[in-house]
């Protein structure tokens, strides 16, 4: 999983739903973005990041992905809905959207620095663990 691309990805979403604000053409779904196993992230979490489920890292990660996914369809839901706000309420630095934004690409960071910590510190054990004819004496 490329995790840096995840943050992209899961970033881009503020210009998709500032310009739904602006023009709600009925392109974006609120029952599709609010489910949080469709996007590659989600697919990952759902599948192949399943092993690392014990990690309390990947607990957060993936309680913060859902609620980002949520959020983004509640925008999604009030503006089709005919409810008219100001792109602040919906995006700005107060709103449910830009919070849960901002921890999901904190869950993110922290779930690949977690993941990263524990490769190298299981390559180091395998290398102290390793019989002397493997390393060469």
């Amino acid at each position: 999983m490329n995790f840096d691309h995840a943050i992209a990805a899961h970033t881009k979403w503020r210009a998709k739903l500032r310009a739904y604000l602006a023009e709600p053409d009925g392109s974006l779904l609120a029952p599709e973005t609010a489910l949080d196993n469709i996007c590659e992230l989600g697919a990952w979490i759902s599948g192949k990041g399943a092993k690392y489920s014990d990690l309390p890292q990947f607990q957060s990660l993936r309680s913060q992905h859902a609620r980002f996914h949520k959020a983004v369809a509640e925008v999604i839901r009030r503006v089709d809905s005919g409810q008219r706000f100001a792109e602040d309420a919906a995006l700005g630095a107060r709103s449910e959207f830009s919070s849960a934004s901002a921890d999901v690409v904190s869950a993110i960071t922290s779930f690949k620095a977690e993941v990263g910590k524990q490769a190298l510190l299981g390559k180091q054990q395998r290398q102290q663990i390793a019989p002397d004819s493997v390393r060469g004496r």
